[in-house]
């Protein structure tokens, strides 16, 4: 099969994204307005089966069953039991097959918002301003859902079929744990490549960092204001721990020089303290901290190795300061822990993209590295498929005025409905009928 478009069929499908790009930025924005929060996917999930319905997919919803999932290597611990959400799953299979497979991947779920009022506009309002559209998820990563489904809408609307299978998938839980997408692996979702656009700014991602989430809760001695010195504050406490996780941290960026791609990164490691919760009382010496986090490592490295050393470092903390003799750190691993991976260069996969990346941009497609947690990751390392991480651009994922650039997207857009076209194969609709 050649993965060669002709020149018609590539003109014909970008037109279609800009005679269609008004409607994707109205779809974008209808899912931006449906807040999504981690076990609060149902409206919005709803939202993405009733327009792959509308198109023709063979829908499908589903539960992620924490009690299946837990025996998977692409498992990572859940503080939830998603009950009341799901993942929805859309297919459309050839008549006769005679193109290979593909899987659009995407995740809904967004990270909380942080005080509202901080915002230029309300952060589920999906306010287009000029070339950028705001809003939570709207760069991570509704956008890149509505680039998969009007990919190929635009395929269709420019009078071809695909002659390969494709699953849509909208995967819930990717920002905690990656269990949405785990959890369509284990129900046996395969394919000779996934395509996942994730915020990247046009660039292909060819490696990401292991990632393993934490819950530390450490204690303190209570005493009275009057007699601070006989007690020791569970917050002071969790403050010297991070020191000594910082520590840590610092140890690990310092193996980047050995890690191919990961010597220009600053801070491949990248320890992040996302909340923390302590004391009981104002006027008492607290008795208990509790903290919860992130930190990196490379692809190669396995996490059970990382957790340990992790494991370590509290387990020897009062011989390192010996105000935390008594500190008795409490470890619980609570989300994402697992391996990062590697794109090895030169796959069938991205050379298609990069073609298909070149005819909608006129640029050359760039290889970048991300230090963070990609469902991708979980396609490499436990379904042995080809995962390609690549989507629009972005300013504030995960801040305050998260937006993601129109311009940007509907590149994408076309860039996404190429690949497909070529990976997949096409036929005119009337070399069918």
């Amino acid at each position: 099969m050649s993965e060669t478009l002709p020149s018609a069929a590539i003109a014909a499908i970008i037109d279609a994204v800009d005679t269609k790009f008004e409607d994707e930025v109205a779809f974008l924005q209808e899912i931006v307005r449906a807040p999504s929060l981690r076990g609060e996917e149902e409206g919005v999930q709803r939202i993405v089966a009733g327009a792959l319905a509308g198109r023709g997919y063979e829908v499908e919803t589903y539960p992620v069953e924490v009690d299946a999932l837990k025996s998977h290597p692409a498992y990572s611990p859940a503080t939830i039991d998603y009950a009341g959400t799901f993942n929805v799953s859309g297919r459309k299979r050839p008549a006769s097959v005679s193109g290979r497979s593909l899987i659009l991947n995407a995740h809904v779920d967004v990270v909380p918002t942080a005080n509202p009022d901080a915002w230029t506009h309300p952060p589920f309002a999906a306010v287009r301003e000029g070339d950028w559209l705001h809003g939570r998820g709207a760069g991570d990563m509704k956008a890149g859902l509505a680039a998969n489904l009007f990919a190929v809408d635009a395929i269709e609307a420019a009078g071809y079929r695909l002659t390969g299978p494709l699953e849509f998938q909208s995967v819930i839980d990717e920002e905690v744990t990656g269990n949405g997408t785990a959890a369509a692996i284990l129900r046996g979702a395969t394919a000779d490549a996934v395509l996942i656009p994730e915020p990247t700014d046009e660039d292909v991602i060819h490696a990401n960092s292991g990632v393993i989430k934490f819950r530390v809760t450490v204690q303190g001695v209570p005493a009275h204001p009057r007699e601070p010195e006989s007690g020791l504050s569970a917050i002071e406490a969790a403050f010297l721990v991070i020191g000594e996780l910082r520590v840590l941290e610092a140890r690990w960026n310092a193996e980047k020089i050995t890690r191919d791609g990961f010597g220009g990164l600053r801070n491949p490691a990248s320890l992040s303290i996302g909340t923390i919760a302590g004391g009981e009382w104002p006027s008492s010496i607290p008795f208990e901290c509790m903290f919860e986090g992130r930190i990196g490592f490379y692809p190669g490295d396995t996490p059970s190795d990382r957790m340990a050393e992790f494991e370590t470092v509290l387990r020897e903390l009062g011989t390192r300061d010996p105000r935390l003799e008594k500190a008795n750190p409490k470890l619980e691993w609570v989300g994402t822990c697992q391996a990062g991976y590697r794109l090895t260069e030169g796959t069938d996969a991205e050379a298609v993209l990069a073609k298909a990346h070149r005819s909608a941009t006129e640029r050359d497609l760039k290889r970048s590295i991300m230090a963070c947690y990609l469902d991708a990751a979980l396609y490499m390392n436990h379904a042995g498929i080809p995962a390609l991480t690549y989507g629009p651009l972005s300013k504030n994922i995960h801040g305050i005025d998260e937006c993601v650039n129109l311009p940007s997207l509907k590149r994408v857009t076309k860039s996404i409905a190429l690949f497909t076209a070529a990976w997949c194969g096409i036929s005119t609709k009337q070399a069918e009928d």
